[in-house]
């Protein structure tokens, strides 16, 4: 299955480490990026996502506030926030902004996102 995979993340060592890594683990998957909110919510427009992941923080908006704008406007892609900081209020933030995980960017590894991905029906 070829997943068109949107990474919204402003930190550019971040971004490219994680981005080779999705590539290297997921052949078949899509990737494309966005670095702040008005840039993710054109990509999410154009590039039609099944998978987002989310920085919590972006330059110009709150990644819970953008995931409640995507999910309003376009239910279907499965949305993984990422963030450096566990913290409970994130977590509940995460879950009622309609987020469909959650993610501890020190605790990332790939397993966790493949079972991620598997758990969620991506067919529509």
């Amino acid at each position: 299955m070829m997943l068109r995979t949107l990474i919204i993340e402003d930190n550019v060592n971040f971004r490219n480490t994680f981005m080779d890594a999705l590539g290297k683990r997921f052949p078949s998957m899509v990737l494309d990026v966005a670095v702040n909110g008005a840039e993710a919510m054109e990509k999410v427009k154009s590039f039609h996502p099944d998978v987002i992941f989310m920085d919590i923080r972006l330059p110009d908006k709150s990644g819970l506030e953008l995931t409640t704008e995507i999910k309003n406007k376009y239910p279907q892609p499965f949305i993984i926030i990422l963030t450096q900081y566990d913290l409970p209020e994130y977590r509940e933030a995460a879950r009622i902004g309609l987020a469909d995980a959650f993610l501890t960017k020190n605790a990332l590894n790939l397993t966790t996102v493949d079972e991620l991905i598997k758990s969620f029906d991506l067919s529509g």
